[in-house]
């Protein structure tokens, strides 16, 4: 019988997402055109849009922007909450799972979190970009209640215990609600729920594949 494998805080998969995540951040700032041509941008977006710097001009969607947008950041908060669930929720499945399984979930997180908002943008008339790792880090965190349902988890506001399965329906159930009513806006509510809907089917494709506990 194969001994356990220790479990590893840091491991591969994740520290390499994180260091990507943090580079390209940092590189973000000093290069505009890396932000224009890899930022998530609607499909019929006009030819310019205005940001704080002034008018910019709009590239045409190209189809790498659908996994390269969870990669760039609006903030230094944006980016450290991500960041952090990522890394909170992550590594128990990436030790769980092995670093390919892993990877290939998150992208696929990623890139259903960017079709849904395709879909929800072009329906309206925001022409702003989508950026963040959200959408990857909420498939994770379903990952996480689906195979860990009884883990014990402690919100932050207010600071009571859940299990892991009710931590879950209960941020997707915000998430639902902020992005009917347009409460919070500026936040991609439907990329989110995006990216737990198509992490929850890839789960049912995996449901024999995968650890339950």
């Amino acid at each position: 019988m194969r001994p356990a494998r220790p479990f590893d805080p840091f491991p591969p998969v994740i520290l390499a997402l994180l260091v990507a995540n943090g580079a390209l951040f940092l590189v973000q700032g000093g290069f505009p055109e890396l932000f224009r041509l890899f930022a998530l941008w609607p499909l019929e977006a006009p030819t310019t849009v205005m940001t704080p710097d002034g008018p910019m001009a709009v590239p045409e969607f190209h189809w790498w922007q659908l996994l390269t947008y969870g990669f760039l950041h609006g903030g230094p908060f944006h980016l450290f909450v991500n960041l952090f669930a990522l890394w909170m929720f992550g590594v128990p499945l990436a030790n769980a799972w092995g670093p390919r399984r892993f990877a290939f979930y998150f992208l696929v997180c990623i890139a259903g979190a960017g079709l849904v908002q395709l879909l929800v943008v072009s329906a309206g008339s925001d022409v702003h970009p989508t950026v963040g790792a959200s959408g990857g880090v909420f498939g994770v965190l379903l990952a996480f209640g689906v195979t860990w349902p009884n883990q014990r988890l402690v919100l932050l506001f207010p600071p009571i215990p859940l299990r892991a399965k009710w931590f879950v329906l209960i941020f997707g159930a915000v998430e639902l609600w902020l992005g009917v009513t347009g409460t919070q806006a500026g936040v991609a509510h439907f990329a989110h729920l995006g990216g737990m809907l198509f992490g929850g089917v890839l789960l049912l494709a995996w449901r024999d594949r995968v650890p339950h506990y």
